[in-house]
């Protein structure tokens, strides 16, 4: 999938940075330049709604945009309380990612 997204973003002309996990996105300290965050709900035993939240609480103001293919009440709900730009299931349309990240750039 991560691939997947960075041939698409690089493609619309994104400079996009991968993470191979929760713990190397929350290390990462370039967040100043980002337009948004793209972030899946389940990484991989960690909840992409908590990585939000750490980001908060570290002073991270960049947008954030939810992917997930277990949508479930619960997890809108969470996201949505979350304050996200958007909430999107797979699959997902290439224009759905696009056109949310290009309104995070308008905000």
């Amino acid at each position: 999938m991560r691939a997947s997204l960075n041939r698409l973003l690089r493609g619309h002309g994104f400079d996009a940075a991968l993470f191979e996990s929760a713990g190397a996105l929350l290390q990462h300290d370039k967040f100043h330049t980002a337009i948004c965050i793209v972030l899946d709900i389940d990484l991989g035993g960690k909840s992409g709604i908590d990585v939000r939240r750490s980001l908060t609480e570290q002073g991270v103001t960049a947008p954030v945009i939810y992917i997930t293919g277990n949508d479930s009440p619960a997890n809108r709900a969470a996201a949505l309380g979350s304050g996200c730009l958007a909430y999107l299931t797979k699959p997902f349309t290439a224009e759905s990612l696009i056109g949310s990240i290009e309104r995070a750039g308008i905000s």
